[in-house]
């Protein structure tokens, strides 16, 4: 059973192998697609690597609190030098494979759902081709037993989210999305290798010749031991490691890839958005969570940064009219408040939001796939309104899911994120103004309520907006888009009871069960009635902000016409997102564009290069040929002239 574990992720890389092998032949012979085979293929074989992995989850969730699975040998050497060596291994403890059932289960829903919303698409190949390999890539960074293996399918799911954000390629914008997304990432990336080569250089003479030296066990094992090498350079290492989580999880600054990601199919946005590549930053910081318990200042910066990175993309979430928009910043909202849970300590809080988050973010994508898909790809909020009665099915899941994510009680959602509040109030580890972080993410809850139920006032209530009565809105009539709807409308509903805490009667098995891969989860005394009175009253909160958000919007009132009015400078600024991306291109992007144009190519590559280096070097040989030429006239007295002058002068160097 354990070596199976490897066709988890070898599944999916087939699918992808098959789909791009027939997308290739098709577009050479300029014929369509086999839509049968590469249906089977590529929705196949990622639920086949669901199942094979919930039998694994089952036979681990077996074992009694601190056991591993049984170790699985590594696959190969990699690189063998000196007295170390770096393998290709898999991990597949508590963590990995909640992680794993969240990628394949979710990941595999979301590959059902695109047979109806891709069905015309002429690229229907090459689109499971590419979504296959994001799962492939996923699952590797997620199951590596070391950084060298994370990194790859680090870098691999940057690859293909630039593949797929920018699927169709002929149209310039969502071309320069997919660009966007790679560069962004590519710095985050930058920041993610400097903290592997920090930790190489500091622990390399601190573990046993033979070892594998970038294992997270062997790091475990130096951050542990008595006279830890690692204490001096935690923190440094830490914060280069968070910076590639800032890229790849969307924290400020590194966030203005996620919103412009909307450009690639709406299925493209729910995996990457839901179950893959933007909970990536969080699991790399859940899974050295040995590392970073060595330092609270790095502990403290991530914290901070998730409730800037929370409160800052709600308020942006505020007057978004695109619905893909709304539901990109609320991502990267809630990445933040992941970001709070593991910041201070809480990592299983962190990683309880990441499931929840996956299950309702999921279904919100694809609910919205489903309401621009009847709406003939329109996505305008101001040209929906009243579509619950022409999509009940939709309606009702994407209520459950807005629930789920404003924090309404019994919702998925309500259990994680008060989890994580919890967290930032009572931290189990010291964190610089946590009090504040608690107050600030209890504002962000508040906006996430209001900005998820003005999307679905504007959308579902009221009546059909004046443009929305010139589109002709398709029912709900494919059964491969909506089974996915209502398997993750119930996984909304009760997938955050698994974590359901002592204050509300519950065992808090969650958190029990990922406990054996966290070093520092201190077991504190808790005021049962006050988490539950501080649950309750986040939940009002959030329930308040719902409730004046229906009462806005549900109705098509002129109220949010007048307050626009009333502020129109900040209304200004939330509509242009705070000019983020303007002042990035004034500030840094024109000025890297004018150093690279006017000194690295016109004078660094054009003048040094190309003609002093390049052609100066070929010019002195052409010149230096010629000079030769002109000696070399065939004639003899000129060779023998030519003998005595050099006769004349070697005397005379000699005399002198």
């Amino acid at each position: 059973m354990p070596g199976m574990i490897w066709l988890v992720i070898a599944l999916p890389l087939l699918g992808a192998a098959i789909n791009g092998t027939v997308a290739l032949v098709c577009a050479s012979t300029k014929r369509a697609a086999p839509k049968m085979l590469v249906s089977l293929l590529g929705v196949g074989l990622p639920f086949l690597a669901f199942f094979i992995a919930a039998r694994f989850f089952y036979v681990l969730a077996s074992f009694d609190a601190g056991e591993f699975a049984p170790a699985i040998p590594p696959l190969y050497t990699w690189v063998a030098f000196s007295d170390w060596v770096l393998q290709i291994g898999v991990r597949t403890d508590q963590l990995s494979m909640v992680m794993v059932l969240v990628v394949t289960g979710v990941g595999s829903l979301i590959h059902l759902f695109s047979i109806g919303y891709m069905e015309k698409d002429p690229g229907y190949a090459r689109y499971f081709a590419y979504l296959n390999l994001f799962l492939f890539f996923m699952l590797l960074l997620v199951l590596g037993d070391n950084l060298l293996v994370m990194f790859v399918g680090w870098e691999g799911v940057g690859l293909c989210s630039y593949l797929l954000i920018g699927f169709w390629f002929t149209d310039a914008a969502k071309a320069y999305a997919g660009k966007k997304a790679f560069v962004v990432n590519r710095i985050g990336d930058f920041g993610f290798m400097l903290g592997i080569l920090l930790i190489w250089v500091t622990i390399h003479n601190a573990v046993e010749p033979g070892s594998a030296l970038l294992n997270f066990e062997v790091i475990k094992q130096v951050a542990l031991q008595e006279g830890n090498p690692l204490i001096p350079a935690a923190t440094a290492i830490c914060l280069c490691l968070f910076v590639g989580a800032c890229g790849k999880s969307a924290q400020i600054p590194l966030y203005v890839w996620l919103p412009d990601a909307m450009a690639g199919p709406t299925p493209v946005s729910a995996l990457i958005h839901a179950a893959t590549m933007v909970t990536a930053g969080v699991y790399m910081i859940a899974r050295l969570n040995f590392l970073y318990a060595l330092t609270p200042l790095a502990l403290t910066v991530v914290a901070w940064t998730g409730c800037i990175t929370a409160l800052f993309a709600a308020t942006m979430g505020l007057v978004q009219d695109d619905i893909k928009k709304v539901l990109a910043y609320s991502t990267v909202s809630q990445l933040g408040f992941m970001f709070i849970g593991v910041g201070t300590g809480a990592f299983s809080a962190g990683i309880f939001h990441l499931m929840t988050h996956a299950f309702f973010k999921a279904l919100l994508f694809l609910g919205a796939g489903a309401v621009i898909h009847a709406m003939h790809h329109e996505q305008r909020l101001s040209a929906y309104g009243g579509l619950r009665k022409y999509l009940p099915i939709t309606f009702t899941t994407c209520l459950v899911a807005t629930c789920a994510i404003a924090g309404i009680y019994p919702f998925a959602g309500f259990y994680s994120k008060d989890a994580i509040l919890w967290s930032a109030l009572h931290p189990p580890i010291a964190i610089a103004g946590h009090t504040y972080i608690w107050g600030l993410g209890i504002l962000a809850a508040g906006l996430t309520s209001f900005y998820m139920f003005r999307m679905m006032g504007l959308a579902f209530f009221g009546p059909r907006s004046e443009a929305g009565k010139q589109i002709h809105c398709h029912k709900e009539d494919s059964v491969t888009m909506l089974v996915p709807l209502v398997i993750l409308a119930v996984l909304s509903f009760v997938g955050g009871w698994i974590g359901v805490p002592k204050g509300f009667g519950g065992a808090d098995h969650f958190h029990h069960f990922l406990a054996p891969v966290f070093v520092h989860q201190p077991h504190l005394e808790h005021d049962e009635s006050l988490e539950m009175l501080v649950g309750l009253g986040t939940m009002l909160w959030g329930s308040l902000w719902a409730i004046v958000a229906l009462a806005i919007y549900a109705g098509r009132s002129e109220a949010p016409a007048r307050m626009a009015a009333r502020f129109k400078g900040w209304y200004y600024v939330l509509v242009h997102n705070y000019f983020v991306d303007e002042i990035y291109d004034r500030y840094l992007i024109r000025p890297l564009v004018w150093v690279s144009r006017e000194v690295l190519w016109k004078i660094q590559d054009a003048l040094l290069i190309d003609r002093i280096g390049v052609h100066g070097t070929g010019r002195v040989a052409l010149l230096l040929g010629r000079m030769g030429a002109a000696v070399e006239t065939g004639a003899t007295p000129h060779y023998i002239f030519a003998m005595i002058l050099g006769a004349v002068v070697m005397l005379w160097w000699m005399i002198l």
